[in-house]
């Protein structure tokens, strides 16, 4: 049987209009053997969360360089919720103050990753979220 390939979605939320990090990462998935969809930049959390649920992702990935993160993600992640599909995992990317990394991941975002962080790290984090979601989803 082969392997499920792992879908993630890849956004830009808000006013934010900076992509080329997004497009970093979109890449090193890709050259990984995953499927990225990639939402395109100003993108509100009701149209990531409805994206992720009807793309059937295994993970939403968020790039934010605005400063935003903290009411952006927040917002997402209750839509998700509302939605039935908060089991996706959220991980962020950006500028995100390390004061403020701490709320993200007890608001629900599964990974954090600051500027700098090595686009094989992220990859692999990834995977191992995916395969955690799948792993869950097969169990009766």
């Amino acid at each position: 049987m082969a392997e499920h390939k792992i879908r993630v979605l890849i956004a830009k939320p808000g006013l934010d209009g900076h992509d080329r990090g997004a497009k970093v990462i979109a890449r090193a998935l890709r050259d990984a053997g995953m499927e990225v969809i990639y939402t395109g930049l100003r993108q509100t959390p009701e149209m990531i969360a409805t994206a992720a649920g009807q793309e059937d992702v295994d993970v939403v990935g968020l790039s934010i360089l605005s400063g935003a993160h903290n009411l952006l993600c927040g917002e997402l992640l209750r839509l998700m919720k509302e939605k039935g599909i908060d089991d996706i995992p959220v991980v962020i990317g950006g500028i995100i103050p390390e004061t403020d990394i701490a709320g993200l991941r007890q608001a629900g975002i599964a990974g954090v990753f600051p500027p700098g962080t090595a686009t094989g790290e992220i990859v692999e984090y990834i995977r191992n979220l995916a395969r955690e979601r799948q792993a869950g989803a097969a169990r009766p």
